[in-house]
């Protein structure tokens, strides 16, 4: 019998069926070609025992003048340095309050007027219209309490990270751990973080040292009041957990009664931002439990109430997006549609410094109050910031572009004598994103491109236009490869490399028609250089987070795709391999072993490919086949007896559409185990078409496909 290679063409297609597909690759996962063969994907380990806080969208590292190296990483409540295995919380601080504003209070717990809170979570009694026992939930918190006469619940605590809810009479003594502090126009969200100091001991438990101490808000109670839960004396870095925070309480006895003293002061960070994008203003827009989004009271001020529109132009209440770039050896940080900030690794605190607004800067003139992306532009030394306000004006306008003097941060007026200014895009409503190159700055907004170039004097920049027409997926959709820039439309991939191209893409409709277009904004691109691939980071349709990605071999041209939760990813360079960060809120080091490393001990990664449909003269003649001669490698690997799977399967009629797993079933399956020295295998399988695919799911294996042959003849019609 005749040994027939299995040699297929490199990529994956999904634009047309498996049957149409003869002699390519139609499904897969963690598998990528080079040289136009298959193989498996390395594996990752946990870059640091620690965690962060929030969702990570930002990474960007940089070497000091002394050879230290650095990482910045930017998450929608935090923005953290990272320093060997250490992270250094550089967040900037929004307000200082004057010493005395703030005063705490004890028994927050006791909650006057509930049904003005959520009158829809409370049972209610036919006849008198008061509350009686049973459970009530205020935001995402749920609790007990006793039957009582008059529309004042007391003794309500809160239960804690699961555990049973306590249940009181009326009028009850009760302790509590949260503390509601008073301060005038505090201008703080949920989860927003403050640190206390100055405090005195209120008297009881609830001591100073429990008072001085950084916290994160819990509850907003009005635009003059807030809650935190105090707990014993530790950092929010030792007790952040991969569910958040997760400290011990401190409860207040009789004895708390006092205010904290005179001489409190309150270091407000900026306000923290979401991890999920909200579209839109009204009903339905914002957090759940946020502003707007129903779970949050208030007759004052911007604390809207429950099932009141939502106004998303309100600091935090957009998806936390950060920019990052380096002024020499020091850090130039924005916050999307925030402020800009400064790192200074000179000071003597180091990476104990804060952040600080650009403004403060000495000398600063004219600096931007709020703007999209910070970029250093590398060949001429200007800070540029796009969609940011005007010189004069305070309103933030989407597609205005101001840079500062050359080699000068602070300086940002326009003046004959320096080379400060500005440009603005003719087209487009708003500015989604801007990549540097080699040559120029890429501009998108969201219907055009620009390139931005250094002239010199007199205009020092100037600006054009390049595509009319084109779309991007979000402000970190694009990525510079050398000097060609590819990124993710809205239905389409695209490069630029002198002129936009549309990428010829097997895998589009595929993609395309499985993304949460709502969470468009957080598909991050990424490149792996040493594999020259371009990937991006996806939500699929079932999901509000990043978990899948496809890729595109840029040397090879051809496409990839699997399931991979990454929220950015970071190309080898100052870190020896790639990193990226994930929503277990870890960073990780890839192409590093053959496994999973986000547990311990590390579990296998399972790969596989799978060939599109095969037959004999067009189908007309079944095929029968005795033996399959495989051809592969384990070089690297580091289990004891490497092994893969190959599987041969068969079926009598293509079904109609492959992608439906339903329209038909596989006939007959033969699976052979194939260890590192298996010469040839033999099988008996019988049918009009067969495919062919390869699958790993042990630790310590890597393996790569060469062409393995299969001995088949044609074997009638019947």
């Amino acid at each position: 019998m005749p040994l027939q290679k299995l040699q297929f063409r490199p990529g994956i297609n999904r634009e047309t069926t498996s049957y149409t597909n003869e002699g390519g690759w139609f499904d897969m996962d963690k598998v990528r070609f080079r040289f136009g063969y298959p193989e498996k994907i390395g594996g990752w380990i946990k870059s640091t025992i620690n965690s962060f806080l929030g969702s990570c969208r930002a990474l960007h590292p940089w070497v000091a003048l002394d050879g230290t190296n650095y990482l910045g990483l930017g998450t929608n409540v935090k923005y953290y340095i990272n320093e060997g295995s250490q992270y250094y919380d550089i967040t900037p601080i929004r307000l200082t309050a004057t010493a005395g504003d703030a005063v705490f209070a004890t028994g927050a717990d006791t909650i006057d007027g509930i049904l003005a809170i959520n009158a829809e979570s409370v049972l209610l009694d036919s006849v008198t219209g008061f509350p009686v026992s049973g459970l009530i939930k205020i935001g995402t918190e749920e609790m007990t309490y006793a039957a009582i006469s008059t529309k004042t619940l007391t003794g309500l605590t809160r239960g804690v990270n699961g555990t049973a809810k306590a249940q009181h009479a009326d009028g009850a003594a009760v302790t509590c751990s949260t503390i509601t502090v008073t301060e005038s126009n505090h201008g703080a969200l949920n989860n927003d973080f403050v640190t206390f100091s100055g405090a005195a001991t209120l008297g009881g438990l609830i001591t100073a040292a429990v008072l001085n101490q950084e916290y994160e808000i819990t509850s907003i109670v009005s635009d003059d009041a807030f809650q935190i839960e105090a707990r014993t004396v530790s950092t929010i870095a030792s007790i952040t957990t991969t569910e958040g925070l997760n400290p011990t309480f401190v409860f207040c006895n009789a004895s708390d009664s006092g205010n904290g003293g005179s001489a409190v002061v309150a270091a407000y960070q900026i306000n923290t931002g979401l991890d999920t994008t909200i579209s839109g203003n009204g009903w339905g827009a914002g957090a759940w439990g946020g502003k707007g989004a129903g779970g949050t009271s208030g007759t004052s001020g911007n604390i809207d109430g429950w099932g009141d529109g939502a106004d998303l132009s309100i600091s935090g209440q957009t998806l936390r997006i950060w920019s990052h770039d380096n002024f020499g050896e020091d850090l130039v940080i924005n916050v999307r549609d925030g402020g800009l900030f400064y790192w200074d690794r000179s000071t003597a605190l180091g990476v104990n410094a804060r952040a600080v607004s650009l403004s403060s800067l000495t000398g600063a003139n004219k600096v931007p109050t709020i703007a999209k992306q910070v970029i250093v532009s590398d060949r001429d030394r200007h800070v540029i910031a796009f969609g940011c306000d005007a010189e004069n004006s305070i309103t933030q306008d989407p597609l205005l572009i101001r840079f500062s003097d050359q080699e000068n941060i602070a300086q940002w007026q326009s003046l004959v004598t320096n080379t400060a200014g500005d440009l603005r895009i003719g087209s487009g409503s708003k500015i989604i994103t801007a990549v540097e190159t080699r040559q120029q700055i890429l501009v998108f907004t969201d219907v055009s491109l620009h390139a931005m170039q250094f002239l010199g004097p007199p205009f020092t920049f100037g600006i054009s236009s390049i595509s009319e027409g084109i779309t991007i997926a979000g402000p970190l959709a694009a990525i510079a490869v050398e000097d060609n820039v590819f990124w993710m439309g809205a239905q389409e991939f695209y490069v630029y490399g002198g002129s936009v191209q549309r990428l010829p893409c097997s895998v589009r409709d595929y993609v395309f028609s499985n993304i949460n277009t709502d969470q468009l904004e957080k598909v991050t691109a990424g490149v792996n250089s040493a594999f020259a691939e371009v990937t991006w980071f996806y939500p699929s349709a079932s999901s509000a987070e990043n978990d899948s990605y496809v890729t595109y071999n840029y040397e090879q041209k051809v496409w990839s795709y699997g399931l991979m939760p990454r929220t950015v990813w970071l190309d080898r360079g100052v870190n020896k391999e790639p990193i990226a960060a994930a929503p277990d809120h870890y960073l990780y080091l890839h192409e590093v072993g053959f496994d999973d490393g986000s547990t311990e001990p590390a579990t296998a990664i399972s790969s596989y490919i799978e060939s599109s449909q095969m037959d004999l003269g067009e189908g007309e003649q079944f095929a029968f086949m005795r033996r399959l001669i495989p051809d592969m490698t384990f070089r690297n690997s580091t289990a004891t007896i490497p092994s893969a799977t190959m599987t041969l399967k068969v079926r009598n009629f293509p079904g109609g559409n492959y992608l439906d797993s339903n329209s038909s079933s596989v006939a007959k399956t033969a699976s052979i185990p194939i260890e590192q020295f298996t010469e040839q295998v033999f099988v008996r399988l019988r049918g009009r078409s067969f495919a062919f695919r390869i699958q790993s799911d042990n630790t310590g294996v890597a393996w790569r496909l060469g062409s393995p042959r299969v001995d088949i003849r044609p074997d009638g019609r019947r």
